[in-house]
């Protein structure tokens, strides 16, 4: 008797699952990432009411809706993988339909289908199903620092560089790039769903890991920290290349757009960042000296309001301050302009010296020479020699570029007339030129 029960199971399990089925997903929501596959099934219009619900026959159709993914998993292995919208036909399943394909080989093919499924006591050895992934856009996920997230600040106009403690909260998106790293390192073969709820705890957590590293690179961009909610993009770009590994590379996840609604460090870090960059401006001469003098304006106008001690003895104690302070601001703007006075000697607002970083030009018309020696035709570079004017500034040329005075020759020229080589003590030449070895005598004096 078990054998012939085991015979009839055997036919009508294969009978049942021999018509075509329709698989299809509905709308999956913003909170569902995974999905087992529907069979349309209405019993007062399908006679395949007692089909098995994890066999799929040959020739049935699967429907993939724009934002979905579809595999179809065999025996616990990926076979098949349809990301298109539109109709999907399986007609590689290793289940035979009579109802699609050739009849005389999908006959045979059934026989031996029954034959196996005898052995198996009539069930079904085998295991098909259908997986809907959402590879939409999974907007709204919440995030926010518990604890204080290090950050560096870095302003080279001040020479700045210190750590301070930011908190900041905001949300992020993400999206399934990969559905086949999904399945397998992630959800796995799903009995109904798999939601993201069920992920959001561990992705945050890796996301505040993260979070220290991204800043330390924004940081070193130069962008400060009140204005990082202004660069979500990178800060989307720095994050996806330290989670890559983790979520990219293992979980076949993709962070889309970050946003950062709040970011805000102490009090105390704050009025420190504060503190030292007004203490830097005063490193600047100019500024230092309007500093004094509105300080000092301001309590000029404070003694002449005093009326407990009286003005004459505020303003004395004023000046007696005045005179033990140090430096007054007469000083310091006239430190400024000694300052400016010298960088435009130097190569004026370029900062650069005469003929350092723009070279020198030679006698045959080549201009940008920076060696001792013309890049063209290897002439020596022309000796600047300098002079000091009665005014006291030192110049290269004829006149004094302060005052104007024209140089005042000392002694003769002396110049050789055969190669041109001049010596430098004019008033007692040699008498013979070391360059040509022509002697030197009155032609010679220019």
């Amino acid at each position: 008797m078990g054998l012939l029960k085991a015979a009839k199971d055997a036919i009508g399990g294969l009978m049942a699952d021999q018509w075509r089925e329709y698989f299809y997903c509905d709308s999956l929501s913003n909170d569902v990432l995974v999905v087992k596959g529907q069979k349309r099934v209405n019993s007062g219009r399908n006679s395949n009411t007692k089909g098995n619900d994890n066999i799929i026959s040959n020739g049935s159709l699967i429907a993939v809706n724009e934002g979905q993914c579809m595999i179809i998993v065999d025996q616990g292995e990926i076979v098949e993988f349809c990301a298109d919208a539109g109709e999907f036909l399986y007609d590689t399943s290793t289940e035979p339909s009579l109802f699609y394909g050739d009849l005389g080989d999908n006959v045979t093919k059934t026989f031996q289908a029954i034959g196996k499924r005898f052995t198996f006591g009539g069930n079904t050895a085998k295991d098909q199903r259908v997986y809907y992934f959402n590879i939409k856009e999974i907007m709204s996920n919440l995030f926010g620092t518990a604890n204080p997230v290090p950050f560096r600040v870095v302003d080279n106009n001040i020479g700045l560089d210190v750590d301070i403690s930011i908190r900041c909260n905001g949300e992020y998106s993400f999206r399934i790039m990969n559905p086949l790293l999904f399945y397998k390192n992630v959800c796995g073969n799903v009995t109904e769903s798999y939601s993201r709820a069920q992920m959001t705890g561990q992705m945050k957590a890796e996301l505040m890991t993260a979070l220290q590293p991204a800043f330390a690179r924004i940081s070193a961009m130069g962008v400060r920290y009140s204005a990082v909610p202004a660069h979500t993009q990178e800060m989307a770009s720095v994050l996806n290349e330290e989670l890559s590994d983790k979520w990219e590379k293992l979980r076949g996840i993709q962070i889309v757009t970050f946003s950062i609604n709040s970011m805000k460090a102490s009090e105390e870090d704050e009025q420190m960042i504060k503190d030292l960059q007004k203490t830097a401006v005063l490193r600047n001469t100019g500024m230092a000296a309007a500093t004094l003098t509105n300080a000092q304006a301001e309590a000029m106008k404070a003694a002449a309001s005093n009326k407990s001690t009286g003005p004459m003895m505020a303003f004395a104690g004023m000046n007696m301050a005045n005179a033990a302070g140090g430096l007054n601001a007469g000083q310091l703007y006239q430190m400024d302009a000694q300052n400016q006075a010298g960088s435009q000697r130097a190569g004026g607002n370029t900062g650069t010296a005469s003929g350092e970083m723009e070279g020198w030009t030679c006698i045959c018309g080549n201009k940008g020479n920076r060696g001792k020696f013309c890049e063209e035709c290897g002439a020596s570079k022309p000796v600047m020699k300098s002079w000091t004017c009665s005014c006291g500034t030192v110049n290269t040329g004829r006149f004094c570029t302060e005052c104007g005075t024209q140089r005042v020759q000392e002694g003769p020229r002396y110049k050789c007339d055969k190669c041109g080589w001049e010596p430098e003590e004019q008033t007692n030449p040699p008498k013979f030129c070391p360059e040509c070895g022509d002697i030197f005598k009155e032609a010679d004096i220019k």
